[in-house]
């Protein structure tokens, strides 16, 4: 009986690996996938619009996608849709640049480290760069920016700033 519950386990197993294995043939850009830390999907935005990319593919995460959107909504970039299904989702990025061809996103600074977690109550939150940029939040409510998280009354982790 043990036994058969073992090679269950590595059925299993197998079977993951596989339909990993199969998504990152697909697509080849989640080769170098570090994890589902949002810093990996900001950096990969940030690196897209240096080099004048149009669109930029990241992994999926439900954290990241949430992120993404909010920026979307900040105007810092163009579109996120969710694409595939089951190991294979990716999040597709629209890039968005000024008139002028320049990026939207001028800089960010990662606020939040997985070894210095930094929060912030609703009253000692601070603007960004003289109300020009935006600090992000992980609060109870949700991703907020700064600004959001003043008026809702909330705080939580200072993930990153963005300007």
């Amino acid at each position: 009986m043990e036994g058969s519950v073992d090679i269950n386990a590595i059925l299993i197993f197998v079977g993951f690996a596989s339909e990993s294995l199969r998504a990152k043939v697909k697509y080849p850009e989640l080769r170098n996938h570090l994890g589902n830390m949002y810093w990996d999907s900001i950096i990969r935005v940030k690196n897209g619009l240096e080099r004048g990319f149009e669109r930029v593919k990241v992994p999926y995460s439900s954290f990241d996608m949430n992120i993404l959107e909010l920026l979307t909504k900040e105007g810092y970039i163009g579109t996120v849709s969710r694409k595939g299904r089951g190991v294979r989702r990716i999040i597709d990025i629209k890039l968005k640049y000024d008139s002028e061809g320049e990026p939207a996103i001028r800089g960010v600074k990662f606020v939040s480290r997985p070894s210095r977690r930094l929060y912030s109550g609703y009253r000692k939150t601070k603007t960004s760069r003289q109300g020009s940029g935006h600090y992000i939040l992980s609060t109870p409510e949700g991703i907020l920016t700064d600004k959001e998280a003043r008026k809702k009354k909330v705080g939580g982790q200072v993930l990153f700033e963005i300007w």
